[in-house]
């Protein structure tokens, strides 16, 4: 149960930073509202932070999914390692603060809701620069430009450290990814299970970015095996124009489920099982082989890193940001 609660953490922020989501029903139950925190007295490594918010740590504890091991990061290390994992370096400061508070929020609501006490809080994997990076992994990714780099992002930490996006008091599952289709999502529509503050918000400036539209093809039989990997689906290869049906959309516009081969499929699902960037897509079907194309990158929950980007070059601080994608939360700290 502990592992497959990390690995779900950790998929929802692979999955939304196109970085690759797993059992939703999990999910469910892990983003209830009504979900408390475990009872009995935390670790040291849970103990308040003077100074900042009452519930923050001093330590953070996260599982190595390549080792199996618990590392044990600094605050700040960890805050750095997950921007330097998130963001480049040279985009704006004020999105780099709005991804460093994010993510001490998510760490803090994952440790709070961890099933188990005196496990990692989040499944990480520095070595495949996912989640969070490590010094080690951050000096040799940078290389030459490590301490420049590691000298901006930590002035940038420092002025956010101790600062906890919160919701009732408590740390929010400020969960993010890399690009909308010019809106967010929903939290029901991805995991099924409403958060208050993970609503459709405005993201068009997303539609600028980098990559925003993207076509894969696939030949019937690669498709197939996909399929029937992914999903358990057995597709006829003597009619494939017939494997796909008109979608259902969510208000924001990705793919809420759709008819393939005969059976109604999430678009989480089928994201999941043919590596789609995103649910918002649409597939053609042409001289045997199927185009698959996506607008945005990520489970569209919460905060778009792109759009994040495009508020900070307009000016807008990072509180402003956070209070854009996570609306009805407060900043304690």
């Amino acid at each position: 149960m502990k592992r497959s609660f990390l690995l779900l953490c950790t998929v929802l922020l692979v999955l939304g930073c196109g970085l690759p989501l797993c059992t939703y029903r999990l999910t469910c139950a892990s983003l209830d509202p009504a979900a408390s925190a475990p009872s009995g007295e935390r670790s040291p490594a849970a103990s308040s932070a003077a100074g900042g918010f009452a519930g923050d740590s001093t330590v953070f504890l996260l599982e190595d999914r390549s080792t199996g091991q618990l590392l044990e990061l600094s605050r700040r290390d960890y805050l750095i390692g997950a921007v330097a994992a998130e963001m480049p370096v040279s985009w704006a400061d004020e999105a780099l603060k709005a991804q460093a508070v994010a993510a001490h929020s998510y760490i803090l609501y994952c440790r709070d809701h961890c099933p188990l006490p005196g496990g990692g809080w989040l499944a990480a994997d520095p070595a495949r620069r996912q989640v969070c990076l490590t010094d080690p992994v951050l000096r040799s990714y940078w290389g030459t430009d490590y301490a420049s780099r590691y000298a901006r992002l930590s002035a940038l930490v420092e002025q956010v450290e101790t600062q906890v996006l919160c919701y009732q008091d408590a740390p929010a599952a400020a969960s993010y990814f890399a690009l909308s289709n010019g809106r967010t999502e929903a939290s029901q529509n991805v995991w099924g299970s409403p958060l208050p503050y993970l609503v459709p918000v405005d993201s068009s400036t997303d539609l600028a970015a980098d990559n925003y539209q993207y076509s894969v093809t696939l030949s019937a039989r690669q498709l197939q095996s996909l399929l029937q990997t992914g999903l358990s689906l057995s597709a006829d290869l003597s009619a494939p124009e017939q494997w796909f049906s008109a979608q259902t959309l969510t208000p924001s516009g990705y793919t809420a489920s759709l008819s393939v081969c005969g059976q109604t499929i999430s678009g989480t699902a089928l994201r999941r099982a043919l590596g789609l960037r995103s649910t918002c897509f649409t597939v053609t079907f042409h001289s045997g082989s199927f185009c698959f194309t996506t607008r945005g990158y990520g489970h569209g929950v919460g905060m778009s890193q792109w759009g994040a980007k495009a508020m900070a070059e307009q000016g807008a601080d990072y509180a402003a940001i956070l209070a854009h994608y996570y609306p009805g939360t407060t900043l304690q700290g």
